[in-house]
């Protein structure tokens, strides 16, 4: 694969690897939503709720530290755009959602569910399992049948409360004639407790209700590990629906009007002021601005933007005011239908079936048969059906799948433990899995393989008087461009010259008096200089020649590591991107990529990574921006860096926490290695059944074997998944 194909706001790890706070109470009718990149801890929380509170008007604000969102119930007059500045000033950024567009914040019920059922069931087994003991030591007739009496009266209560989540699944999966792993396990239980029962009943010498209650929480521990890694997961197409902007300024017979964005209709004339995203697709009326088009197409330099320029929903107004008619709003707008791009991306991908899930779809009617057919086997033999009911509830339990149950969680948790302490969180379930088979990596480029923030490299060739100007009217602006220079002459000591009449010509730069001259700093054209392919700010003093000052977007710390590292190991690596082809050419040569593709679209990325699926490949996509959120989702599995935006993340299965992208590559060989771990897990319960099954079917499996067995069994799973750390 050579040549060419033809055709962002940051969030610190912290924020990422904080523990889950989605407890924390929130304001029921909370009209203001406020995204949070930059908070990291609950000193943040607190001092952006003690911001918030002290305004006028506020009446409640909470922070939830897990989401990076602040849900504020206001007075009817109070706008997101009176608390940005608020929060600006304490030192946080924050950006409006539409509160609408979000799913209320609940607490973590079914995590806390999980829990305590398994404590529940843990305390249960370990006093049944002392009065076992007893038992097993020698206790007969009364005693026995005494402590047998105690332990179903602690069994039945805890295993009708603990052992709940099988019962559900168990029964929604036979409701549609269908097997699934919980299948064998209920009949398991219930066969047991049964059992038992009746053998208490009868004075019977072996009672199944210390198994029956391990069983549960053995499996209760392998569900709880597995819920937690499919905890950080949210739905992409939410989030990108809440970025939409949920007011606008109409413009009507040349008056203002503020009105939520439901209300416009196209053909409606809308007023963008600098700093403010597009709310509608349009076109520019009137106005000069530039616009940040980065995480919308990927690409680096703000676009100019005039009269007759087509703008998109989502696109940041940099410089100027403009009016714009609207030509697409709602759902028809190309944010909209971003958000849709990406849901039918996740609906795609959660076909792919577990190892786990393979294994269920054997195991469970191999259980049920052997189970069958010691039952009919032991009647025929003894004329008994006592003895055959014995043995069929004996060989159930002796081969419930307590390892299958833990095999893949607990290889999850210590793969997702090893690589979370190398700066990668793990988010999906499957996704170690999903890595594991990649065989190709496609990277975007701005804000991914390189740091999407321009730098000043030309500094040392410039005359220490033209930085002195060109800081003075670099100050004046916002533009990223003016930003970088104003930083680099700042951190190299120099202090502005003394520039009066500075204004700023939105959709050009900026120009002010010096020394009795005019001097501008900004576009090629507008200063008189030759526009080249470079990134470039020109600087006019008079009628001197204007001097150049160049920019690069520098490679992010461990990029050509980890692109290196990739195809050493195997993999193709592809470079995705809407910038141009100049810039995109140039990060190819430097990174050895030897396939590139320039100016994509999101529905461009997004196609090309479902080409490379149909053609057989498993494609790992690393991005950062809204333009690569549908291309995340569709990948048959996903990394982005933490200073993504907050969709991108939520698309992502795997966060990068710094940014340093060299252990990208660390983490598919982990995740083989995790892989491989599961595999040799299945073949550990594999053997243990070989061994076990025999002796339950001969009927030599009494409850004391049987818990050895199932204890042995998932103890050595969980320690051949620690030889992950």
């Amino acid at each position: 694969m050579g040549g060419q194909i033809t055709p962002t706001a940051a969030a610190c790890p912290g924020c990422i690897a904080a523990p889950a706070d989605a407890a924390r109470p929130v304001p029921k009718d909370a009209q203001i939503a406020l995204s949070l990149p930059g908070i990291h801890c609950s000193a943040c929380i607190a001092n952006v709720e003690q911001a918030l509170n002290a305004v006028p008007g506020v009446q409640d604000a909470r922070v939830n530290l897990t989401l990076k969102r602040a849900l504020i119930k206001a007075a009817p007059d109070l706008r997101a755009a009176d608390l940005i500045p608020v929060l600006e000033r304490v030192g946080y950024e924050a950006h409006e959602l539409d509160p609408g567009a979000l799913s209320a914040t609940q607490a973590d019920k079914a995590g806390r569910d999980l829990l305590m059922r398994l404590a529940v069931a843990g305390f249960a087994s370990m006093n049944v399992m002392l009065l076992s003991v007893s038992v097993w030591s020698g206790a007969t007739d009364a005693t026995r049948d005494m402590f047998h009496w105690i332990s179903a009266a602690i069994t039945l209560p805890a295993i009708a409360f603990s052992a709940q989540p099988f019962f559900e699944n168990a029964w929604s999966a036979l409701r549609v004639r269908r097997l699934n792993m919980d299948v064998p396990i209920v009949l398991a239980i219930v066969l047991a407790l049964v059992t038992s029962l009746w053998e208490t009943a009868l004075s019977g010498k072996h009672a199944y209700f210390d198994a029956a209650l391990t069983l549960t929480f053995f499996l209760l521990a392998g569900r709880y590990l597995d819920y937690r890694t499919r905890a950080a997961a949210r739905s992409a197409a939410e989030e990108l629906t809440a970025l939409e902007v949920p007011r606008a300024i109409r413009l009507r017979n040349g008056a203002e009007e503020e009105v939520g964005v439901a209300a416009l209709k196209v053909g409606d004339l809308i007023l963008v002021r600098p700093g403010a995203r597009m709310p509608v697709d349009g076109q520019i009326v009137s106005g000069r601005s530039e616009l940040d088009r980065s995480l919308l197409t990927g690409e680096t330099l703000p676009v100019f933007a005039q009269p007759g320029t087509q703008v998109s929903a989502g696109e940041v107004n940099l410089t100027g005011p403009l009016t714009i008619r609207a030509t697409a709003v709602g759902e028809d707008t190309s944010l909209h239908r971003m958000a849709d791009l990406v849901a039918i991306a996740e609906s795609g991908r959660s076909r792919y079936t577990s190892l786990a899930d393979k294994a269920a779809k054997l195991y469970a009617p191999g259980v049920h048969i052997l189970s069958a057919l010691s039952f009919v086997g032991w009647y025929l033999y003894s004329g008994d059906i006592r003895t055959a009911l014995n043995i069929a509830a004996a060989v159930l339990i002796i081969t419930c799948p307590c390892a299958l149950g833990l095999a893949v969680p607990a290889v999850t948790t210590a793969a997702s433990g090893r690589l979370f302490r190398k700066g990668m969180l793990i988010k999906h379930a499957t996704a170690l899995e999903r890595l594991a088979e990649v065989d190709t990596v496609v990277f975007d480029k701005t804000g991914t393989l390189t740091e999407g923030t321009p730098d000043l490299v030309n500094l040392p060739e410039i005359a220490r008087d033209d930085l002195a100007i060109a800081l003075a009217l670099a100050e004046a602006s916002a533009h990223p461009l003016s930003v970088a220079l104003a930083r680099a002459a700042r951190d190299a000591g120099i202090t502005p010259a003394d520039v009066s009449d500075i204004s700023e010509v939105p959709g050009f730069g900026t120009e002010g008096q010096h020394a009795g001259q005019r001097v501008r700093l900004g576009r090629a054209e507008w200063v008189g200089a030759p526009d080249g392919a470079e990134t470039t700010a020109w600087l006019a003093v008079g009628d001197r020649a204007p001097v150049a000052f160049r920019f690069v977007d520098s490679l992010r710390p461990g990029a050509a590591e980890a692109v290196r590292a990739l195809r050493d190991g195997g993999k193709d690596v592809i470079l995705i991107s809407g910038d141009a082809p100049t810039a995109v050419q140039a990060l190819a040569d430097k990174l050895g990529i030897e396939t590139w593709l320039a100016r994509a679209l999101p529905q461009d990325k997004a196609a090309h990574v479902q080409t490379l699926t149909d053609q057989g490949h498993r494609v790992l996509m690393v991005g950062d921006g809204l333009n690569d959120t549908a291309a995340l989702a569709a990948a048959h599995v996903s990394i982005s860096p933490a200073s993504a935006l907050d969709a991108a993340r939520v698309a992502s299965d795997i966060v990068l926490l710094g940014t340093d992208l060299s252990p990208i590559a660390d983490a598919c060989r982990t995740a083989e290695k995790a892989t491989k771990r599961i595999r040799e897990n299945f073949r550990i319960a594999t053997i243990y059944n070989v061994i076990a099954v025999p002796l339950a079917v001969a009927g030599l499996a009494t409850p004391l074997i049987a818990a050895l067995a199932m204890s042995t069994s998932s103890i050595t799973v969980s320690l051949n998944a620690l030889r992950l750390r």
